[in-house]
């Protein structure tokens, strides 16, 4: 399996995966198709916010992740931002994921790595404490 980034090429297979996961309950959106759109075309152009990766074999893609870039003012470090993770279902629980963290904390050593999860997602929840992520009580807020 290798991890890389997005390409051109593949916009169409992640958009794909990124309506099932959008769909599914681990969101609480559904997203759009001008939202689906931005992401990977910032994923795949110069933005200095985000990047996408997709997880592949060759021409068979298993999944993508798409991360952001900030500071945290209340740990004082750079922060990445796990904002999307997804994997096809019939690819999971074969160490892809944590082949990500791995990958990701190795490229961002010393940064701050933060995600999001819906609370009932308890195979998600598993998934980040085996890769060392905790719990923080905060209750999020958006305009």
């Amino acid at each position: 399996m290798i991890i890389r980034s997005m390409e051109i090429s593949d916009k169409k297979q992640v958009i794909d995966m990124m309506r099932e996961f959008y769909l599914s309950p681990a969101l609480l959106t559904n997203g759009s198709e001008e939202i689906f759109n931005a992401n990977v075309d910032n994923c795949i152009g110069n933005s200095k916010y985000l990047e996408g990766y997709v997880f592949c074999d060759g021409d068979t893609i298993f999944g993508y992740a798409m991360i952001a870039k900030s500071f945290s003012t209340e740990f004082g470090k750079h922060c990445i931002w796990i904002e999307d993770l997804y994997i096809k279902e019939q690819y999971r629980k074969k160490g892809i994921g944590s082949s990500f963290f791995k990958f990701i904390e190795e490229k961002y050593e010393g940064y701050l790595f933060r995600l999001e999860v819906e609370k009932g997602n308890e195979k998600a929840i598993n998934t980040y404490k085996k890769a060392g992520f905790t719990e923080l009580p905060y209750l999020e807020m958006k305009k």
